[in-house]
């Protein structure tokens, strides 16, 4: 997954003090996942009392963390509040660089993005791309101050270590990102990986769940428990590279009968006796639209079929989301997709197979995605200290 690069009086921020605030974590990792949440209810599910509840929204509100607003009345109980993030309350810059272009925009404990600025590639050169977003970012800075705790960056690569090893989607290699904002704490991620994140988290919270999204070709991550499978360096999860394609047919990641080059455009192409188109991507959502390639879409979608049904027998989710135009490959030939996945699925499978389901989080999954990262970084102890140092509390 993602990596790294009324008064309540003073507020203390010593190790024991650190200690007391586990509660509060508790409670912003819930607004979190539960925007509009009730305090009544927070406390619930929490499992504290009600005076408790009160006392960690008086001190979060104290420290711009959290907004009360009256909840709507019940007819019965205590009123209570809804809980949503505080106007000026902590916020993290997050980063999509695409083949061609990138996206830089600012996000809230809700979730909710604003965009910030957008730009096209002049050069893939990483240092030219690099310094392009690091000025976004510096700008989003200047408005935004110590308000931004943290930077996400997503990207179609290879994270490992703490690097984008390899993309060649961008034409990287073992490219490290110094930090884009200075101070500020820095995670770098896969753009599939993160968007299954997002998707997991925002759609099917507490799942097992595989996603799987078509770009330039295939990839995915499985999340389980809320947390991304990404193996002992970060580089899980590259679905795209196993061996679910064309026997022999060379990848530009260096393997041979990849996945990755069997259900995108560039299959679309090779189906048709065409050159390797030059935007896969746009060469596919032509393709999905004309009649002159049904046939070849439709092995695409025979591809995506088996090679769903080959990591559902591998991971058991409960849940297959499909994102990108994995949706569109799988909608322009149902037949061929449906008698694909079931014929590779295990028999005992067969009778209770996962959902498959369609992403509703378009073209700003990976925007969330990084988010959530983002703020895994700042909803700790060690950020939750450093947020109330830089308040002055």
């Amino acid at each position: 997954m993602a990596q790294e690069s009324g008064d309540t009086g003073p507020i203390r921020v010593g190790r024991a003090e650190a200690a007391r605030w586990s509660g509060a974590l508790d409670l912003l990792r819930l607004v979190r996942a539960r925007p509009g949440v009730t305090r009544a209810e927070a406390a619930r599910v929490l499992g504290v009392g009600s005076g408790t509840a009160t006392e960690i929204c008086s001190r979060l509100r104290a420290l711009d963390l959290i907004a009360e607003h009256p909840a709507p009345p019940s007819g019965r109980g205590r009123p209570t509040t809804t809980l949503h993030a505080h106007p000026d309350g902590p916020l993290v810059a997050v980063v999509d660089i695409r083949q061609a272009e990138w996206r830089v925009a600012v996000a809230d404990l809700e979730g909710a993005l604003s965009e910030s600025a957008t730009g096209r590639h002049g050069s893939k050169r990483p240092e030219q791309v690099l310094a392009a977003v690091g000025r976004a970012l510096a700008a989003v800075s200047a408005r935004h101050g110590s308000r931004i705790r943290a930077v996400a960056v997503s990207a179609a690569a290879t994270v490992r270590n703490g690097r984008f090893v390899q993309s060649s989607v961008l034409g990287w290699r073992d490219v490290e990102v110094a930090p884009l904002l200075p101070g500020v704490p820095q995670v770098l991620g896969n753009d599939a990986t993160l968007a299954g994140l997002a998707e997991a988290r925002l759609a099917h919270p507490g799942k097992s769940v595989l996603y799987l999204t078509i770009e330039v070709g295939i990839g995915g991550v499985f999340v389980d428990g809320d947390r991304a499978v990404t193996g002992a360096t970060g580089a899980g999860g590259e679905f795209g590279h196993t061996p679910f394609g064309e026997p022999g047919l060379p990848c530009p990641c260096g393997a041979t009968g990849c996945w990755d080059v069997a259900v995108d455009g560039r299959a679309v192409a090779r189906h048709r006796g065409e050159p390797e188109p030059d935007d896969p991507r746009a060469y596919l959502i032509d393709a999905l639209v004309d009649p002159g390639s049904r046939a070849a879409v439709a092995e695409c979608a025979t591809s995506l079929g088996r090679g769903a049904a080959g990591l559902a027998n591998v991971l058991d989710p409960e849940v297959i989301a499909f994102g990108g135009l994995a949706p569109e490959v799988r909608r322009a030939a149902p037949d061929a997709f449906a008698a694909a996945f079931e014929a590779g699925l295990m028999g005992f499978r067969r009778d209770d197979p996962p959902a498959l389901i369609a992403s509703g989080l378009g073209p700003d999954a990976f925007l969330l995605g990084a988010a959530e990262a983002a703020f895994d970084e700042v909803l700790t102890e060690h950020g939750l200290t450093t947020w109330i140092e830089a308040r002055g509390a």
